[in-house]
């Protein structure tokens, strides 16, 4: 039985679908002005392992990850870059869906492009202000009003009062309260705009989430998740907008995955230590770093450091040790199998990734100790409900050597020489050889098969 965190309950939650047997899921994805960076990887990465284990467990998942593909961001990197914003967003797209592929992550069912459903977002602003939620301001913006809802604050566990003391807001003559937020943006000299009963303009960017997830999941779905950092005030203001707008729960579950940090500091790009997924990626094996991720409670922070990502790549390397050599076939899982039942009551415990990894290193041990073929066919195909392991293990472990000075068949060369003066009883000459070898990255494992090799 499947228990979730409900951010907006904060307790763990059985998770009991609208509709037996199906799953609508509903992610905030990237907004395209630049490369993805580590908190993106993070998002892509969790939410594809919850959508894995959805599906594994037999429930039929509709899956919907947006793209904001305008925004003010958009609009100035394209003016700063002297091109039209569907050039800007059409090249970081292709270059999101590069990064996201290299790590391992399935492409949601549905992916909405914001300017796609400008339509659906009138006609949502529009029934607000006919519910008296939403008023229209003088300077043509419209904004939702925050008064007219009773139950702002329920996700985040703000109240307005606080609010009103606590944030730094804006302020805007035209709104009614400072917490208002914008609906409708009205046209701005060099920016895109489109039709509306309050003339020309563009949605603000709360209003597209609430538009986009009815549109393909209904009024009414079981899951909304993204960033912690969304939780307010973006969720709360889609909370807000669709239940004034529909009048019924938006949404059951909310999940939210933790903050990104590096060297245990936030990230940023003032204290340089922003990385992008491919600056990362030029660093470190794809699967290492959804591994990387994976290993974490999806919940709690992640500190990326390189010390962690080395550690991380020689715990996947003892993964794929355990079934090197080994031919294994695909089977069916069988979760009667005590093994496969702690890896099921792990995921089923709020997708809890670092219990089920522990099953497969003591999976892998006794991979190590006796051989089996079934628990190597076992551990291939639990690691691949997580996206892992599904590679050649030479192929991973060997990786591209030949950049690192030596061809396979040198090394080769270099372990039958090796061997050779073992024979020979010359000590001093296999540990150069070892040495040499260990000083360019290669690691030699001598077991009674032979003498294997990997890099660190």
């Amino acid at each position: 039985m499947l228990k979730i965190y409900n951010s907006i309950a904060r307790e763990k939650q059985v998770f009991i679908p609208i509709v037996a047997g199906k799953v609508s899921m509903y992610v905030c994805g990237m907004t395209v002005y630049d490369y993805c960076h580590l908190g993106h990887a993070r998002v892509m990465v969790v939410f594809d392992m919850i959508n894995r284990w959805l599906r594994a467990s037999g429930l039929d998942v509709t899956y919907v990850r947006n793209i904001t593909d305008i925004d003010d961001k958009i609009i100035k990197r394209a003016n700063d870059n002297n091109e039209s914003i569907g050039e800007l967003t059409s090249r970081f797209i292709t270059a999101m869906d590069e990064d996201s592929a290299k790590l391992g992550v399935i492409r949601p069912d549905i992916e909405p492009r914001a300017t796609n459903y400008i339509v659906s977002m009138v006609e949502m602003i529009s029934k607000l202000i006919s519910n008296g939620n939403a008023y229209p301001a003088d300077n043509g913006d419209v904004f939702y009003s925050v008064n007219s809802f009773a139950g702002y604050g329920k996700l985040s566990g703000k109240s307005l009062d606080d609010l009103r003391a606590g944030e730094r807001v804006e302020v805007d003559t035209h709104k009614r309260d400072p917490m208002d937020f914008v609906l409708w943006k009205s046209a701005k000299p060099n920016e895109p705009s489109w039709d509306s009963p309050w003339g020309k303009g563009r949605p603000g960017w709360h209003i597209e989430c609430s538009a986009m997830g009815e549109q393909h999941l209904g009024k009414h779905f079981d899951i909304h998740g993204g960033g912690q950092d969304l939780q307010f005030p973006h969720h709360e203001n889609e909370i807000a907008q669709s239940e004034a707008a529909n009048q019924c729960t938006f949404v059951n579950y909310w999940i939210h995955n933790g903050f990104v940090r590096v060297d245990d500091e936030k990230m940023s790009k003032s204290l340089g230590n922003f990385f992008t997924i491919r600056e990362v990626l030029e660093k470190y094996d794809a699967e290492v770093v959804r591994f990387f991720i994976l290993r974490a409670q999806y919940r709690s922070p992640l500190n990326y450091s390189n010390l962690h990502l080395n550690d991380a790549k020689q715990a996947l390397s003892r993964l794929y040790t355990a079934l090197r050599s080994l031919t294994v076939e695909d089977v069916a899982i069988d979760w009667q199998h005590p093994v496969a039942s702690a890896f099921q009551d792990a995921m089923n415990d709020d997708f809890n990734t670092p219990e089920a990894m522990a099953v497969l290193f003591e999976l892998a041990n006794h991979i190590n100790k006796t051989g089996s073929l079934e628990s190597a066919a076992l551990l291939k195909k639990l690691a691949g409900l997580l996206g892992l392991l599904q590679r050649d293990p030479e192929t991973f472990l060997q990786g591209d050597v030949s950049a690192e000075g030596y061809t396979p068949d040198e090394i080769d060369g270099m372990i039958a020489s090796r061997l050779k003066a073992r024979q020979e009883k010359d000590f001093a000459e296999a540990d150069r050889l070892r040495k040499t070898l260990l000083d360019k990255g290669i690691v030699l494992e001598d077991t009674a098969q032979g003498t294997t090799w990997r890099r660190v």
